[in-house]
């Protein structure tokens, strides 16, 4: 598909893909996915029972509700983090202070797999910002350029250019019709600079 192509003539499939990318664009995605999936394993492993061939493996441990209510806290706030952009960094710090617990509380945090996952979403969480439109953006950077697309300075009120001359700004102290200063604390300098001698 070209640039060119408009979205309604795209299957269907690329316009739900185009839709679920601006979707996923305005509001920290992994983020939240990575807290979600941290909060699985934390809730899971202290009641799974893992079978090894004849034998059976219980992980169930006395803080199974801990571990319990950590998990699904965590997935709280990675749908917080999809749906709630505005309390994004609350969620974040949230998500690492439940992820430090889950090391005491849960099977050391899932087996370290859910202590990552939700210690790598809430450190997203906190560091995502929301993008500036690209209008805006581009508002912003034509404001900053000058004419030929450099950065132009204005000419100083009542200092105005005459056509087809460049503008210069006098030194500090000088005549705005660019004459020499001859005051008499600037008349020495000011035969210094046109190359004169005082005499007397």
């Amino acid at each position: 598909m070209s640039a060119e192509t408009p979205v309604q003539s795209a299957g269907t499939f690329t316009r739900l893909r185009l839709r679920f990318r601006a979707w996923r664009g305005a509001r920290p995605f992994w983020a939240g996915l990575f807290t979600l999936l941290g909060g699985l394993p934390i809730a899971y492993f202290p009641y799974a029972t893992l079978k090894l061939g004849t034998m059976s493996i219980a992980m169930a441990t006395t803080a199974g509700a801990g571990s319990l209510i950590i998990g699904v806290l965590l997935v709280t706030l990675g749908l917080t983090m999809w749906f709630q952009q505005a309390t994004r960094v609350f969620a974040g710090v949230a998500s690492i202070v439940l992820a430090l617990v889950s090391l005491v509380v849960s099977n050391i945090g899932g087996f370290i797999l859910g202590f990552l996952f939700a210690l790598i979403g809430g450190a997203l969480a906190v560091s995502w910002a929301p993008g500036k439109p690209k209008a805006e953006a581009e508002g912003a950077h034509d404001a900053d350029q000058g004419p030929a697309g450099e950065g132009a300075a204005e000419p100083a009120p009542g200092f105005a250019a005459e056509p087809g001359t460049s503008y210069q700004e006098p030194y500090p102290g000088a005549d705005p019709t660019g004459a020499p200063d001859r005051t008499p604390e600037n008349a020495w300098a000011g035969d210094d600079a046109i190359g004169g001698h005082r005499v007397g």
